[in-house]
């Protein structure tokens, strides 16, 4: 039992990351088809957080109500920010691209996430590079290949692929209509919202870092996202009044719209924020941003069930770039994690010595457990009395 308790205690990230894929992947698919009946993505970004606020302000205010760290005006600027780069910022504009181009493209271009999260992390002084050790050069390379991959997808198109399980979905004459999803865009459309996807995922990187910085001051998951989805939702309103003026995008009813707005809020904003709080804090933003790839494949799948979504070869090979990339980013951080492990392990306890005399309690926590055990034994060691009376043990 200990060791299966040990082994779900470090597949816990991996398995959270996993499932967070599946729901930013659901998301991907009805969000294109909520934007492809009309949806205003300024809209849709207001009611997405506002449902997220909604649903975990609760849990907030009565879990962490003994915990919540006190409101600064630091902790408030970040948190103003995170809403900034979060909700507006990366929304807007990866929904925008996702319109302009389509759910598995999106999904490919956004993989550049690790390597993005991986150079800002440097940059900040959150990773370190020694190019001396192989794990780094993997880093480094894989961020790279990364890069190239998400290029040749903005650059090159390529002949459409014919996936053997998107036959059945190809409208083959008789008056069909292709279905309303079907992506062709033109060229200008593919390239700006190839951009788009960029300048979203840039923003959704700096998110990572901010909210590994964040987390330190204010150790509250919960409230956090509950604050970031709530000002993020204010914040979307003032640019929604910006930049839509026609009173009915306003108009939602029970349709795709809601349930796009519904999904999104609650499961991939509040859940997804508080999930990638809780494994950020465990493990750091660079593994946290890793698990994109698959995210990519399962829209990739769901696209071609369910919209009859094109996909082409310059997507294909970039996608490929994309996912070796990615993993030789997620190999040297494993491989990191190992070496720290090691490093903890070798280090050989210290007792502290004060005035010429070892200090009791800190030699007692600090020599094996195996020789605590017997308070004799401790009694006699360097002569210094135990201070347990008779339960040593107890002090460790």
């Amino acid at each position: 039992m200990g060791c299966c308790g040990d082994f779900f205690e470090k597949a816990k990230p991996y398995i959270a990351m996993t499932s967070l894929q599946f729901g930013y992947a659901g998301m991907n698919v009805i969000t294109k088809v909520s934007l492809n009946h009309g949806m205003s993505h300024y809209v849709l970004v207001v009611y997405r957080h506002a449902f997220a606020t909604i649903s975990i302000a609760p849990f907030a205010l009565i879990l962490e109500r003994k915990v919540r760290p006190k409101m600064t005006w630091s902790v408030f600027l970040q948190i103003f920010v995170l809403a900034l780069l979060g909700p507006v910022i990366d929304q807007n504009f990866y929904y925008a691209g996702l319109k302009f181009t389509g759910p598995t493209f999106a999904c490919a271009m956004s993989n550049i996430l690790p390597a993005m999260t991986f150079v800002m992390a440097v940059i900040f002084r959150m990773e370190k590079v020694d190019m001396k050790k192989v794990r780094c050069q993997a880093k480094v390379a894989g961020t790279l290949v990364t890069v190239a991959g998400a290029m040749l997808m903005t650059l090159y198109k390529g002949p459409l692929m014919q996936m053997a399980w998107t036959s059945h979905v190809q409208p083959q004459g008789h008056g069909a209509e292709a279905p309303v999803a079907a992506i062709d865009p033109s060229g200008r459309e593919w390239l700006l919202g190839s951009l788009f996807v960029i300048i979203a995922t840039l923003a959704w990187a700096s998110l990572f870092i901010l909210q590994a910085h964040t987390l330190k001051q204010y150790a509250a998951p919960l409230s956090l996202t509950t604050l970031i989805c709530f000002v993020g939702t204010l914040q979307a309103i003032v640019v929604t009044f910006a930049m839509e003026h026609r009173p009915s995008v306003w108009t939602i009813g029970f349709d795709m719209n809601l349930l796009a707005a519904a999904y999104a809020g609650i499961v991939t904003s509040s859940i997804a924020y508080y999930v990638q709080g809780l494994v950020i804090q465990k493990t750091g933003p660079v593994f946290a941003s890793a698990f994109s790839p698959l995210m990519m494949i399962i829209v990739a799948v769901m696209g071609s069930f369910i919209l009859a979504e094109k996909i082409f070869l310059g997507g294909v090979l970039g996608a490929v770039l994309i996912v070796i990339g990615l993993y030789s980013v997620l190999w040297g951080k494993h491989k990191e994690t190992q070496e720290t492990e090691e490093d903890e392990a070798m280090e050989l306890p210290v007792a502290s010595k004060t005035n010429g005399v070892y200090d009791d309690a800190t030699f007692i926590k600090e020599i094996p457990a195996a020789a605590v055990g017997d308070d004799s034994e401790c009694k006699k060691a360097n002569g210094v009395k135990s201070s347990s009376d008779g339960h040593g043990a107890s002090a460790v």
